[in-house]
């Protein structure tokens, strides 16, 4: 892998490590709060079109990392179950009806996932 996309890879890695604690810390702090009101063409649209972008440019960029270093610990099928992951996130973190230990846990294994990229980069 050259390493212009090694760098592109652990910008895009790092930011969306950035985006999960945005959705996390939505999910907690505001989407479970009574008198929130969510806005979703001023702040779930915005977010989730700024996610999809980042990840949309990373996956192809992570499996193709996987393939030229076989990392430890990082397999295809994480690669695809993560992109999913994230995708999902950044549209329940907004939604009061998401239950709480499955957000939190699939928060979790996300930002393994993305841990153990960065530490192998």
């Amino acid at each position: 892998m050259e390493t212009k996309n090694r760098e592109r890879l652990k910008e895009l890695t790092e930011q969306l490590r950035t985006y999960n604690d945005q959705a996390y810390d939505q999910f907690v702090t505001y989407s479970k709060s009574k008198d929130y009101e969510v806005d979703f063409y001023g702040e779930v649209k915005p977010f989730a079109d700024s996610v999809k972008q980042v990840i949309d440019e990373w996956k192809p960029l992570v499996l193709e990392w996987i393939n030229a270093e076989h990392p430890k610990y990082v397999y295809h099928v994480q690669i695809n179950d993560t992109y999913d992951n994230i995708e999902i996130t950044s549209v329940t973190a907004w939604q009061k009806d998401t239950r709480r230990r499955r957000f939190i846990n699939t928060i979790k294994s996300i930002d393994y996932v993305l841990e153990t990229i960065l530490k192998q980069l």
